[in-house]
């Protein structure tokens, strides 16, 4: 797989899986996880370790409250990591939002906004297009459809007001 998703909980799943669909859109080998970096820290750290022997280019870790999944993602691999803060608990992602862009110096974890995930898939599929050229193509495309979707809201808008 050349990005590795990984959630705390199943109950992430719904905020996750629209990156997972925008990944899958470029053509991204994506593979998905739950491992928790407090309940099942061996795992996650075998899992780390093996998926960026096996290739895995970039993960994508989400995780509200305090949020270590990503930081501890970051400890075991050298590939960038991408985190997602969740909005959970009494302070809705703030903190969360904190944990993942405080990363200490020497241990980077890149920040997303709170339940970003598509920018999260999109960071991942930028990284990937600098060796890949389907993807850069991907994302060309992607870019195009974006600005065609704002100039043709854009005109309707006009063509609205110019009716009154």
């Amino acid at each position: 797989m050349q990005v590795a998703m990984i959630m705390g909980s199943d109950s992430d799943w719904p905020r996750l899986e629209a990156a997972w669909e925008l990944l899958k859109e470029f053509g991204i080998n994506v593979g998905v996880r739950v491992l928790s970096a407090h309940r099942t820290p061996e795992a996650c750290a075998e899992f780390v370790q093996a998926a960026e022997a096996a290739g895995t280019q970039v993960f994508i870790a989400a995780a509200g409250l305090a949020a270590h999944l990503p930081g501890v993602v970051a400890a075991y691999t050298r590939r960038p990591v991408i985190g997602v803060p969740l909005a959970a608990g009494p302070l809705q992602g703030q903190d969360a939002l904190y944990s993942v862009v405080q990363m200490p110096p020497g241990v980077p974890v890149a920040a997303v906004g709170i339940d970003n995930s598509r920018n999260a898939a999109l960071l991942a599929a930028e990284i990937l297009a600098l060796s890949d050229s389907n993807i850069d193509a991907a994302l060309v495309q992607y870019r195009r459809r974006q600005a065609e979707t704002v100039l043709n809201k854009d005109e309707q808008l006009q063509a609205k007001l110019g009716a009154e």
